[in-house]
């Protein structure tokens, strides 16, 4: 019997993945809510009481979309030029990942409002570092690590809330703006690890002359 459930279980979830996925065409019309579900329940053909089985619908949803373009992203990112430098390569995946959203720009706000519901917020928070590792992809350790992290974890939210209000073709001015952030927080970098390579060269100074 127990196989008999499991299979059960997997199906329903996978109905549930579907209702999901189709109830994106409809998130423009009734934004992340449990109208685009029910409707999008009726174009795979699966009973809209699916819906009611759903915990933190809304949530749900918006998840859904978030896993999904971690995916899409994690796809994409074998293809991004190796040779460019990492200022390059991390504009590009973030610009990249931004425009996934794009088409729901007008009903973004309420996904960011559903996000940052207490109820919500751990399993925002872990997957926006999911979406931070995957464009940082480097072996730092210790501060720089977390450092690194901050910065583009930083940059990421600071475009897409500047995208919001952007009305330029094709969302031009939020590029140049991402740009811009990534060229800034890069020169930070450098020079934070200037003044590191100052401060240890100065103690290995004093530490030779025994002080």
């Amino acid at each position: 019997m127990t196989p008999i459930r499991s299979r059960a279980g997997a199906n329903y979830e996978e109905e549930q993945a579907r209702v999901l996925a189709a109830s994106l065409h409809h998130v423009i019309r009734f934004g992340w809510t449990e109208a685009a579900m029910i409707a999008g329940a009726r174009d795979v053909a699966v009973s809209p009481s699916i819906v009611g089985a759903i915990p933190r619908k809304d949530a749900a949803l918006v998840e859904y979309f978030m896993d999904d373009c971690l995916q899409k992203l994690i796809h994409i990112i074998d293809s991004v030029d190796s040779d460019l430098v990492p200022s390059e390569r991390i504009a590009k995946l973030v610009k990249l990942r931004l425009q996934m959203q794009a088409p729901y720009i007008s009903k973004w706000p309420q996904a960011l409002s559903i996000q940052a519901q207490p109820s919500n917020i751990s399993t925002s928070f872990k997957q926006r570092a999911m979406l931070v590792d995957e464009f940082c992809n480097d072996e730092d350790t210790g501060v720089d690590w977390y450092l690194k992290r901050t910065a583009v974890g930083g940059i990421y939210s600071a475009t897409e809330i500047y995208m919001l209000t952007d009305n330029s073709t094709d969302f031009d001015d939020t590029w140049i703006f991402l740009n811009e952030r990534v060229r800034d927080a890069f020169d930070l970098s450098k020079t934070y690890q200037e003044v590191k390579y100052f401060a240890e060269a100065v103690g290995a100074g004093f530490t030779k002359k025994g002080f």
